[in-house]
């Protein structure tokens, strides 16, 4: 099946108001495009490297998101054309954000990754964690980076009892942060094997590889 088949079918069953992000990470430009050219604009990468070398050879109207694990040294390679950064876990990663926004004169948009799963592999804050954060005041004297939302990864299982509890987690930390500021827009969960279920409980952000490009090698 086509690339552009998958993306046709994939948003055939997406709500209205579901952003799909498909994650292209390994995946070669030629494929990149031709996902393009069925009309897909957000693509996902976890390689500040590869995502900077896609982001010269193709078209500039592409939403770049950061879907990885980020350190703060790379933060200035991707400063003045990332879309979105999904994974920020600590606050000297905010204020590196803040302080490369503000050499390009630009306000960048970040999620805070919240740790809903069981594995220690998996990063993220606390909940109580990233509430503090978003209501301290060094925070609030950021200029040139922007708090928009949530993101959470579920445990690697098959158990989808465990997964939906871990989502169900992540939407009710998302609820009490919209009542604290309501800009907070984005709940970014769910990926190829665990989508649908993550949309019935709430996310409005989906990152999918797999089921657009195939298998990774």
């Amino acid at each position: 099946m086509s690339i552009a088949k998958n993306i046709f079918n994939l948003r055939g069953k997406l709500p209205f108001g579901v952003e799909l992000i498909a994650v292209s990470k390994t995946k070669p430009i030629e494929v990149l495009n031709e996902a393009y050219h069925a009309g897909q604009r957000h693509f996902g990468e976890n390689k500040v490297q590869e995502m900077v070398q896609k982001h010269d050879a193709m078209p500039k109207d592409i939403h770049w998101h950061m879907i990885g694990h980020l350190q703060r040294n790379k933060v200035k390679y991707m400063a003045s054309f990332v879309h979105l950064i999904h994974g920020v876990d600590n606050f000297s990663l905010l204020e590196e954000i803040n302080k490369q926004g503000q050499k390009h004169n630009r306000v960048i948009d970040c999620l805070l990754q919240i740790k809903i799963a069981q594995e220690d592999t998996k990063f993220g804050l606390e909940p109580e964690e990233a509430l503090a954060i978003l209501q301290s005041d060094d925070y609030k004297e950021f200029e040139n980076v922007k708090i928009t939302g949530l993101m959470g990864m579920a445990s690697f299982t098959t158990d989808n009892t465990q997964i939906q509890k871990e989502f169900e987690l992540l939407k009710s930390t998302f609820d009490r942060f919209k009542i604290l500021d309501p800009t907070i827009e984005i709940l970014s969960m769910g990926m190829s094997g665990d989508f649908e279920l993550a949309i019935n409980c709430g996310s409005n952000m989906i990152r999918v590889g797999s089921l657009i490009f195939g298998e990774r090698n």
